[in-house]
């Protein structure tokens, strides 16, 4: 168990401090403007794609009482922590630092904005970050159901 939460650990504290320095760069005005990329700065208010805006400054709450359940879950299923302690540290620290985003700038920090062929919503190193912890979750699983066979 101690093995696992190293591994959580740091890599929480390497996505949260990365995602934290990309988003200072931006709020000190940093900004590059590319045919299919540009990046910019937008505070979003809700959660993917603005949804969830209504809720405002409740919002912030409302993920921490999420991380917090999720958490509670996790001290009682020790085994899942331990199998998925990698992805699991990356959806934290990116999710946490989002979270942190909401209580210090009023939205979460955004600025990787795709506009070649489409629109696409602006995002930021944490959410490229929790998408790809999702797949690590996926392939974990995949892996082990094959093992099992």
């Amino acid at each position: 168990m101690i093995k696992a939460f190293f591994h959580f650990f740091i890599f929480f504290i390497f996505v949260f401090i990365t995602d934290q320095s990309l988003k200072k760069l931006f709020i000190d005005g940093f900004r590059w403007d590319g045919e299919y990329i540009s990046l910019i700065l937008v505070y979003n208010k809700g959660v993917a794609f603005s949804m969830l805006s209504f809720l405002e400054g409740h919002l912030k709450h409302i993920q921490l009482l999420l991380f917090l359940a999720i958490s509670v879950y996790l001290l009682f299923h020790k085994d899942i922590f331990k199998k998925y302690a990698i992805p699991i540290g990356m959806i934290y620290g990116a999710g946490l630092s989002n979270v942190y985003d909401r209580f210090i700038y009023g939205g979460v920090v955004d600025y990787i904005y795709w506009h070649k062929w489409f629109d696409f919503a602006v995002f930021n190193f944490a959410d490229v970050i929790i998408d790809i912890s999702v797949g690590l979750i996926l392939l974990i699983t995949y892996l082990g159901k094959k093992e099992e066979v």
